[in-house]
């Protein structure tokens, strides 16, 4: 008893530290760059969409609005909550619930790109592709169901760890196996499954679309390889949890890499979609015309003339 009471000191006392010197400004800097970064490509896709080339949009739309909405929401409460040391229900509750539906709609935004890019199903003028509509709202509504089920059974509670409200296990084991393990294997592994099968085939040259490499789906390789980087904590934070028989959550550090990855994984999708040199010059055309609507051309009003 002594010993997990040191441990808990320990950790407290690390995170106390930590937090002070490297947390605030890291989750700072991740919100301004998710929220403008993302918000940004979002007008870009609306406002200037004829100037690039983007077959399969609504999965890359799906990506951004996730990546946006987890930018102002979970990444800003998890800001909020280590400069003021907690949070409060419902909020607690909301942002539990709200960071399992983004990662959920996130990975199942990238499988649903990569089974289409592979394919070749066009978001709009097909039948596969209000299929594939209904697919990416699916993976909304899983992340929101899985997300629901700890808050309806009262498991959430603040972690200053994770810098928001998490899971905690306190009662059974195989409660615990049972959910993480239904979680993952409808909302993690079958994306998972599709994006790595789809990504080979597609890399061994089976790509059924044979189009011009600058459509915007060509940044998808990278999107997926930052995806699986920034969550690769996340799943050895879980892993970890698994083998724990007696319920004790991952290490303290553990934790905290898992979440300060996951909001990396936000801000740093704007800038992939720069890679496109398309999208690239769309976000220019944007820019000119708004510093044209600032600061517009003199207009000939009259003339006067001078007799010499």
């Amino acid at each position: 008893m002594n010993t997990s009471n040191n441990t808990a000191e320990s950790e407290e006392s690390f995170l106390s530290a930590f937090e002070k010197s490297l947390l605030a400004p890291v989750l700072t800097t991740e919100m301004v760059f998710g929220v403008l970064g993302n918000a940004l490509v979002l007008v870009v896709k609306v406002v200037c969409k004829e100037h690039f080339e983007c077959r399969y949009w609504l999965p890359l739309f799906s990506l951004t609005l996730s990546d946006f909405l987890c930018s102002v929401l979970i990444i800003c409460g998890s800001l909020l909550a280590v400069l003021s040391a907690g949070q409060v229900s419902p909020w607690c509750e909301v942002v539990s619930l709200l960071k399992f539906t983004f990662i959920t709609s996130s990975i199942g935004s990238l499988a649903l790109l990569c089974v289409q890019r592979f394919i070749d199903i066009p978001s709009k003028g097909t039948r596969l592709s209000v299929v594939m509509a209904i697919a990416c709202a699916a993976s909304w509504a899983t992340g929101t169901i899985f997300g629901a089920v700890p808050v309806v059974y009262d498991w959430i509670k603040y972690d200053s760890a994770e810098m928001l409200c998490a899971v905690f296990w306190e009662s059974s084991y195989s409660d615990m196996l049972v959910y993480i393990l239904c979680a993952f294997s409808i909302s993690i592994f079958i994306p998972l499954l599709l994006i790595f099968s789809c990504s080979i085939l597609t890399c061994a040259g089976y790509r059924k679309d044979s189009r011009s490499r600058e459509d915007l789906s060509s940044i998808t390789p990278l999107l997926v390889i930052v995806y699986l980087f920034c969550y690769a904590p996340f799943a050895a934070s879980e892993l970890v949890l698994l083998g724990r028989l007696d319920l004790s959550p991952s290490p303290a550090w553990l934790r905290s890499l898992s979440s300060v990855m996951a909001y990396l994984d936000c801000c740093l999708n704007p800038f992939i979609y720069l890679t496109n040199k398309d999208f690239r010059r769309a976000v220019l055309i944007l820019m000119w015309h708004r510093r044209r609507a600032t600061f517009p051309e003199p207009v000939l009003t009259g003339i006067t003339r001078i007799e010499l």
